[in-house]
């Protein structure tokens, strides 16, 4: 795995050299790349939203975090998984499709059975759900601002993030809600790889003010060793966006007791949280998360949810209740249960901690 974050992985010169920014990929899989991921993000809504997420996962590759067996029926190729929640009590958030049969994707407009409808060209795309239990329809505007998670060299697989100005409604139930707010508009493209070993994945998401937004992003492997550990900040009246990759700490204090998904995994959910970072410039970052413990499972073989927050940046502090996350640990039980004690002991490095499970 070293090989491919330090030699395939171009994402961090292309975050350091924002002018060297490359064309934005949108399309369904193809006789190239054969899987597809999607991500639409809305964090800090009013209460009882808190957040949104849009998250398709077209094709199911052969990495743990990201498979669903439950959700095959034909092949992996034919399968896509989407996940559509919001904070509040859900049971429908997570639907599979055959892409043959119950799917179709042209350049960038994208149709999941008669449920989900994503369409439109940069930078402009509409999202469209109709449901009887979450109904959503929002005008998604995208603000160019490239973030590069992954950008493997010979056109293997590439990832990006782009903020976006998202407004319209969401209807929970019998409740219709209009909404606006900055979120983030994701697509990833990959290579058919045999396997990857990837095991843990959190991904959060946190607006600012004066329109500013912080994604924070960690792997791990299957040996419980970091592949990444990024803050990206973004400050969108400037146009910039800092990557921050150097002793990025993320620490779980306390966690739910275990759940066991329906795939059989067991995990524990972080109820406790930290990200801690000091760049070489002197950024200094630091996060303290309570979730609220609205986990839904369909991410991938994990979960997505909502958590408050305390952030500090270089001396300024911020407070708020609709941070998001996203949260899946295939990893062997033996690295979620170490003690911070054992951890020191065994010599592992940047661990993540599990303190107190209660």
């Amino acid at each position: 795995m070293s090989f491919l974050q330090d030699f395939l992985d171009r994402s961090k010169q292309l975050n350091q050299t924002p002018t060297a920014q490359v064309d934005l990929a949108c399309h369904g899989p193809n006789k190239k790349y054969k899987f597809v991921h999607q991500r639409l993000v809305i964090p800090n809504l009013s209460a009882p939203l808190y957040y949104f997420n849009f998250f398709s996962m077209i094709g199911q590759p052969n990495v743990p975090m990201l498979c669903n067996p439950d959700a095959i029926h034909t092949d992996a190729l034919d399968t896509t998984t989407v996940i559509c929640s919001t904070s509040p009590h859900m049971v429908g958030q997570l639907n599979h499709y055959s892409i043959k049969q119950e799917c179709h994707f042209e350049n960038c407009d994208f149709k999941f059975h008669e449920r989900e409808l994503l369409t439109g060209n940069f930078p402009e795309f509409h999202f469209v759900r109709q449901d009887d239990e979450l109904s959503v329809d929002l005008k998604i505007r995208a603000i160019e601002l490239i973030t590069h998670f992954t950008q493997l060299r010979f056109s293997l697989a590439d990832y990006w993030s782009i903020p976006c100005w998202c407004e319209g409604k969401i209807q929970y139930k019998d409740q219709l809600y209009q909404i606006e707010g900055l979120g983030s508009f994701e697509y990833a493209r990959s290579f058919k790889f045999p396997y990857l070993p990837l095991a843990f994945l959190t991904y959060q998401i946190i607006n600012l003010s004066q329109s500013r937004q912080i994604i924070l992003v960690q792997v791990r492997d299957s040996f419980n060793q970091i592949i990444q550990s990024r803050i990206y900040y973004k400050d969108l009246e400037s146009q910039q966006t800092q990557m921050l990759d150097e002793k990025v700490i993320f620490k779980v204090h306390r966690v739910y007791p275990g759940v066991t998904t329906p795939n059989g995994q067991k995990m524990y959910l972080p109820r406790e949280f930290e990200w801690r970072c000091e760049s070489k410039e002197g950024t200094q970052i630091r996060i303290q998360g309570q979730s609220r413990g609205d986990f839904k499972f369909g991410l991938g073989a994990g979960y997505v949810g909502s958590f408050n927050y305390q952030i500090k940046i270089n001396g300024e502090e911020e407070n708020g209740e609709g941070g998001y996350i996203e949260y899946i640990d295939c990893r062997p039980l033996r690295f979620q249960e170490l003690s911070k004690e054992e951890k020191i002991l065994s010599g592992a490095t940047n661990p993540v901690p599990f303190l107190v499970k209660k």
